[in-house]
C-alpha cells in the first residue's frame, strides 16, 4: 500500500495544455476514482501516474518519495487498461505469472502467486486455456489478476469495463470492490461512467477541461457539487437547471426532488421512461425542461401540477453554488 501525492501537477502536448496544476492527495488504501467527460484529462493524469507520460510541470510523489524520472517499473504500479493486453500465444497462467516470470522469481512462488489471484477472482478452471478461448468478462478478469499477482502498491485502472456489456459491468463492479476490501491497497481507477464513479469510489476526483473542479466523498459530491458543472455531470437522469422561477441564481433541480400532482407549477408532459419500479417523466416547463421521478408504471399525461423540494441554487455568472441556499 502506498499514500500518492500530486502538486501542481501539469501536462502539454505542444501548444495545448491538457492538465492544469492539479493537487491531489490520495490516502494509503484508498480508492478514488477520475471521472470526467471524455477529454478532461483524467487518463492523461493516470498515465503520468503510471510512468507512461512525463509531466511538464509539478512533482508526483509515491509514498513521499518523487517519481517524476523513474520508469514504470520503478515506481511498483500495476495498471489495467481498457484494452485487455493479453499475449495470445499464452494460456492464463503465463499470462499472469508473466511478470514475475521476467522477474527470475521460483516457479513455486509464481504458481503460489497466480493460483492465489486466480481464486480471488473465480477464475481458477481458466488457467489453462488461451485468451481466445474466454469472453471479454474473463479476459477482463485475467488482466485484473495479472495485476492483482504483482502486489503493486497502487493499482492503476484506465476505463476498464467500458469494452463489457451492463450485466457484466455491474458484476464486475462489485468484484472490483471486493478486490479492493480484500487486498486493502490504493487504487486509482478512471472512468466517464459516473455510476461506476458513485458506487466505486471512496472520493471522487471531477476533472473538467483539466482542472480538477471537486474531490469529496460520493454522496458530498451528489449532494453537494461545488458548481454547475459538477451537479450536471453526477447524477442519471442529470440534473435539470432552472433559469426562469427565481430571478439572479440557477436552480439545480434532481428528479427525486420534483413531486408530481400538486403545487403552484404547470408543466407539459414530453416523455414517460418505464424502467420497471420508477419512471422518469420528461416536462416541459414553459421554454425550459426538468425529469420527475415517479413509481413504476406511473403514467401521466398532458399538463400536470408540480412542486419541486429543496432546489440547489447556482450563481448563474460563475457557475458556482450558492452557499447556505438549497
Amino acid at each position: 500500500m502506498a499514500t500518492l501525492s500530486l502538486h501542481q501537477v501539469e501536462k502539454s502536448f505542444g501548444d495545448v495544455q491538457v492538465l492544469h496544476a492539479l493537487d491531489l492527495e490520495v490516502k494509503d488504501g484508498e480508492f478514488l476514482v477520475l471521472v470526467g467527460p471524455s477529454g478532461c484529462g483524467k487518463s492523461t493524469l493516470l498515465r503520468c501516474i503510471a510512468g507512461l507520460e512525463s509531466p511538464t510541470g509539478g512533482d508526483i510523489r509515491i509514498d513521499g518519495r518523487v517519481v517524476n524520472t523513474l520508469a514504470p517499473k520503478e515506481r511498483d504500479v500495476a495498471m489495467v487498461f481498457q484494452s485487455y493486453a493479453l499475449y495470445p500465444h499464452m494460456t492464463v497462467r503465463e499470462n499472469m505469472g508473466f511478470a514475475l516470470s521476467i522477474q527470475r522469481r521460483p516457479a513455486s512462488e509464481i504458481a503460489k502467486a497466480v493460483d492465489a489471484a486466480a481464486e480471488m477472482l473465480d477464475i481458477g478452471d481458466l488457467l489453462d486455456r488461451r485468451p481466445s478461448e474466454l469472453s471479454g468478462g474473463q479476459r477482463q478478469r485475467v488482466a485484473m489478476g495479472r495485476a492483482v499477482v504483482r502486489r503493486p502498491s497502487i493499482f492503476l485502472f484506465d476505463e476498464p469495463l467500458s469494452n463489457l456489456d451492463a450485466a457484466l459491468r455491474g458484476q464486475l463492479r462489485l468484484e472490483l470492490k471486493r478486490l479492493h476490501k480484500e487486498l486493502g491497497t490504493t487504487m486509482v481507477y478512471v472512468t466517464h461512467d459516473q455510476v461506476e464513479a458513485m458506487t466505486l469510489a471512496d472520493r471522487i476526483a471531477v476533472l473538467e477541461g483539466g482542472h480538477l473542479q471537486q474531490v469529496a466523498a460520493p454522496i458530498e459530491i451528489f449532494e453537494r457539487p461545488v458548481n454547475q458543472f459538477v451537479a450536471g455531470f453526477i447524477g442519471s437522469p442529470a440534473m435539470s437547471f432552472l433559469r426562469t422561477l427565481e430571478p439572479g441564481v440557477v436552480l439545480g433541480v434532481r428528479p427525486h426532488q420534483v413531486r408530481l400532482g400538486t403545487g403552484p407549477l404547470s408543466a407539459q408532459v414530453d416523455v414517460v421512461e418505464h424502467l420497471g419500479t420508477e419512471s422518469f417523466v420528461h416536462l416541459r416547463l414553459g421554454d425550459e425542461r426538468l425529469v420527475a421521478r415517479v413509481p413504476g408504471g406511473t403514467q401521466p399525461s398532458g399538463l400536470v401540477q408540480l412542486s419541486i423540494d429543496t432546489p440547489l441554487r447556482f450563481d448563474p455568472e460563475t457557475g458556482r453554488r450558492v452557499e447556505g441556499v438549497g
